[in-house]
C-alpha cells in the first residue's frame, strides 16, 4: 500500500508541482525514534498535507488535488 500511495504521490508531485517526502516509520524507529511508529503504525500509508494529516490507507486524489489548489 505505500508504494502504491508513493507512485501515486510521485505522479501528482510532477504534474502540480509540490514536493513529496516520504518518511519510513521503521527505520525512524529502528534508528531511534519510535513515535512516528507509534503514532501511526495501523494508519500506513499516511498523507500529510503541510504537516496535517490529510489521509491514510489510500490516497484521495479528487480531495488531495482540491486541498492543494485551495
Amino acid at each position: 500500500m505505500c508504494e502504491k500511495a508513493g507512485a501515486i504521490l510521485t505522479r501528482l508531485a510532477g504534474e502540480l508541482g509540490f514536493e513529496f517526502v516520504s518518511t519510513d516509520v521503521d527505520a525512524a524507529a529502528a534508528a531511534g525514534d519510535p513515535s512516528l511508529r507509534a503514532e501511526y503504525g495501523d494508519l500506513l500509508p499516511v498523507v500529510m498535507l503541510d504537516g496535517v494529516q490529510h489521509g491514510y490507507w489510500e490516497v484521495d486524489e479528487t480531495r488531495l488535488r482540491a486541498d492543494l489548489a485551495s
